[in-house]
């Protein structure tokens, strides 16, 4: 495990901003810990290799924290809520949770044994501000200051499906690769695209961004 604990640590260091305490850190490690032991079963991701998972999976969810803190900054909310969709084994929104326990944390997904997933760590790593959703987006009710999604669908079905879920005020958070140039120009008047942010991932030698759009 030290390896993966040197590696996290790294990788943390290398991401200019980002300060985690220990504890934190003990939970990341943790979650990839029950990432492993359910794919066995549930086959919650593709990747299999833990050092792997760490830059794929966790290091490129943290990558986002401090965008995303610095969004929220200005707009002085009394409390952000934050819908993770499509969110899978709870990427990025359980690292969210555990990096931000201000933000609630909401994962959803269409698929039962991935929303009990994260039932399940919301409960062994004891994060309060963390539940999974067996749902479809569309048919939530509540709404959202942040959705986000990482790698989930285009951003016209993304911005589509959740846009009942986006408080008036809030913002769209989507992570993609690539400039997702073609499909930033295929999004409804009624999206506006206001910033893409470019992201380093240390560890990664891929493409990273994040499409910040809200409501028009």
């Amino acid at each position: 495990m030290h390896t993966l604990e040197t590696g996290l640590r790294e990788g943390v260091a290398g991401l200019p901003g980002l300060e985690l305490n220990d504890a934190q850190i003990a939970g990341l490690l943790a979650y990839l810990d029950l990432i492993q032991k359910w794919t066995k079963v549930y086959n919650l991701t593709a990747v299999r290799d833990p050092a792997e998972m760490l830059t794929h999976h966790l290091l490129d969810s943290l990558a986002v924290i401090v965008p995303l803190r610095r969004r929220l900054a200005p707009l002085a909310l009394p409390a952000v809520r934050l819908l993770d969709v499509g969110s899978g084994a709870g990427l990025p929104g359980v690292v969210i949770a555990i990096c931000c326990p201000d933000i609630t944390v909401h994962c959803v997904d269409t698929v039962g044994k991935k929303a009990a997933f994260i039932q399940q760590v919301a409960v062994a790593l004891k994060l309060p501000n963390l539940r999974g959703v067996h749902a479809r987006v569309e048919n939530l009710t509540d709404t959202y200051q942040v959705v986000s999604s990482r790698a989930f669908a285009s951003l016209v079905d993304f911005t589509q499906w959740s846009g009942a879920a986006l408080a008036e005020e809030g913002v769209w958070m989507g992570m993609k690769g690539k400039h997702p140039a073609d499909e930033i120009a295929a999004l409804p008047a009624t999206v506006s695209v206001f910033h893409v942010e470019q992201l380093v991932v240390p560890g990664l030698d891929a493409e990273r961004c994040i499409v910040w759009m809200r409501k028009h």
